[in-house]
């Protein structure tokens, strides 16, 4: 597997991942990084998760992880900034963190094959922010997702 072939499969993941998310959030892509031998694709949740839903929406994705078959490798529980962090059969570092209110998906994978990386492919559920970065704070609403937001 090459560098792009592992980004393609990252993003599977990820679009895996926020399929199984009811109701659905809003994101967007955040940015692809490359090391010497891996690649790490990134997406921002832009529905605003509150504080009273973040325990609901880390155990919607833990089930989801743990019903593809990933092996969760930790749980930060701190009430600002919680995560979970797992990881697929084939090696992929899969990862959800809370930061300043804001949900982040991140896809390490292996190392691979050094090749070139395409921007990723997948259309965003909502606006791009093409070119924009850093992008803005999560703006959309959810009646259940929200809820409890000021």
């Amino acid at each position: 597997m090459d560098m792009q072939a592992a980004a393609e499969h990252a993003d599977a993941i990820m679009d895996a991942t926020l399929s199984g998310i009811k109701p659905a959030v809003q994101w967007a892509h955040g940015p692809t990084t490359t090391g010497s031998c891996d690649v790490t694709r990134r997406r921002s949740v832009m529905t605003i998760i509150s504080a009273d839903r973040r325990g609901n929406f880390l155990g919607v994705v833990e089930r989801g992880w743990k019903d593809q078959g990933y092996r969760i490798k930790g749980i930060n529980n701190d009430l600002d900034s919680p995560a979970i962090y797992a990881q697929t059969d084939d090696g992929f570092g899969v990862s959800l963190i809370f930061g300043g209110g804001q949900a982040f998906f991140e896809v390490d994978s292996p190392c691979v094959d050094e090749s070139d990386v395409a921007e990723a492919t997948a259309s965003p559920n909502g606006p791009s922010y093409e070119g924009e970065y850093p992008l803005p704070r999560p703006n959309v609403r959810s009646d259940f997702w929200s809820l409890g937001a000021p």
